[in-house]
């Protein structure tokens, strides 16, 4: 906007709740608000059409039309506490992210327990998923373009231990070293 070169740095995500999973979980998971932009819908969408177990943490405004949408496939879990949230990372398959973010810590958090995440190829995601290496992106807001992503995601093999290791740029010590550094290069010029 104005015409200025500017120093981008990722929120902290704090890693170290999460402990690396080679656990290859049975069903898949969301954890979100449960509001529009989200996109909740294309989630269930893809999970009605093909039938794979889905978890969904998280309550909002859009919970109840969400519910008469979703197959028996589709579990809503409600908020949890911290703790039973790490479980859920650690023995889910992989996370699903269909919305649009700025950023997106809830990826990282998944990633930080060695999970992939497929994610819906706009904002946030492009900067914390790489697709084939730590997840899948997909072009299209809908639930055939997500199933698609899903079908070469279950193709792919994935390294939790990689995984996890690109999750750590993301955290709170790696924030602080770049915020030190674009600092110090403002006030110095370097």
């Amino acid at each position: 906007i104005y015409g200025r070169d500017s120093i981008v740095i990722c929120p902290p995500v704090d890693t170290t709740k999460f402990a690396l999973s080679v656990e290859k979980g049975e069903y898949y998971l969301v954890v979100s608000a449960l509001v529009p932009y989200k996109r909740i819908d294309v989630a269930i969408s893809a999970f009605n059409d093909n039938g794979l177990e889905l978890y969904i943490i998280g309550t909002g405004g859009e919970e109840q039309r969400l519910k008469k949408m979703a197959g028996r496939n589709i579990h809503f879990v409600g908020w949890v506490p911290e703790e039973q949230l790490v479980q859920y990372y650690e023995r889910c398959r992989a996370l699903i992210f269909p919305g649009e973010e700025d950023f997106g810590i809830v990826p990282v958090e998944a990633m930080a327990c060695g999970k992939p995440v497929v994610a819906f190829a706009r904002g946030g995601a492009l900067e914390t998923v790489q697709d084939g290496v730590t997840g899948v992106l997909f072009e299209s807001p809908t639930g055939e373009s997500l199933n698609i992503a899903l079908t070469r995601m279950n193709s792919l093999q994935f390294a939790p231990d990689r995984i996890r290791a690109y999750s750590m740029k993301f955290e709170r010590d790696e924030c602080k070293k770049k915020i030190a550094m674009a600092v110090n290069q403002i006030l110095h010029g370097s």
